[in-house]
């Protein structure tokens, strides 16, 4: 597929993601979701050789949202009216379930506005970094719709619900540097740091053992589970990992006194 509305580039086993349409300070529309639909799929089927993915928009905003412009993605429904969710159906929900399934970890790199479903793709990396002009926004009440892309799930289990309710029924800014305090993203820096702070971090993931990914699975699967459950998940990815050569270098390095130095298998 050669894509339109993002850009993908690989550097030491870092997939860098940029959604590109400045101009509109990067609206997702249907046909940016499927690019990002492809381009997640190539990395995860291995042609893409990824080890760490880095998502981030160009320009002054992260994403503003779905793309009004272009048009309500719908058809009538039954009752004569649009059904405004069948794009989620069919587009949306297939994107972010592959985001949150990834094997491989990713960190969202928010310049700008994250809005509406911008807000749920900054919140699906494993580590999220905002620039200080940085901020979330549950957009839908605006125009009379509910939250979507996951976020009424995150928003909830990230900050809880009080907090939750307030993003969502009240539709205001909430600034990175309060999405900090609040527990919604991991680091606020500088704007000039923070693709640079982004790319070191997914270096680092890049860097590590095929574990990551296990453990990103883990942590999601924890927000389902009962704790028996989870028990049991630990143990049968733990079975996997201790078969991987990472772990294999692990323990001789850890025995040798140097650095390991994985390989991702």
């Amino acid at each position: 597929m050669t894509y339109q509305k993002i850009t993908l580039a690989l550097d030491e086993g870092v997939a860098l993601i940029t959604l590109n349409d400045p101009a509109t300070l990067n609206a997702a529309g249907i046909d940016m979701a499927v690019e990002l639909t492809d381009a997640f799929r190539r990395i995860a089927t291995g042609q893409v050789a990824a080890r760490a993915i880095v998502l981030t928009g160009a320009g002054k905003g992260f994403c503003s949202g779905a793309n009004l412009q272009s048009g309500p993605a719908s058809r009538l429904d039954v009752d004569g009216k649009p059904d405004a969710g069948v794009a989620l159906e069919s587009t949306y929900n297939p994107l972010v379930t592959l985001m949150r399934d990834s094997d491989i970890p990713i960190v969202t790199a928010v310049n700008g506005a994250a809005a509406g479903i911008g807000c749920s793709f900054a919140l699906l990396g494993d580590i999220t970094i905002a620039g200080e002009s940085a901020y979330f926004l549950q957009a839908f009440r605006r125009i009379g719709l509910v939250p979507d892309g996951g976020s009424t799930y995150m928003l909830p289990r990230l900050i809880g619900k009080a907090r939750a309710m307030e993003m969502a029924l009240l539709g205001e800014k909430i600034t990175a540097q309060t999405a900090l305090s609040w527990g919604l993203i991991n680091r606020c820096v500088p704007d000039v740091e923070l693709l640079p702070t982004a790319l070191k971090v997914a270096k680092e993931l890049a860097s590590g053992p095929a574990s990551l990914g296990a453990i990103r699975k883990l942590i999601w699967a924890s927000l389902d589970q009962s704790w028996t459950e989870q028990l049991h998940e630990e143990r049968v990815r733990q079975r996997s990992a201790g078969k991987s050569e990472d772990f294999m270098e692990g323990v001789a390095a850890f025995l040798g006194k140097r650095a390991a130095k994985f390989t991702g298998r």
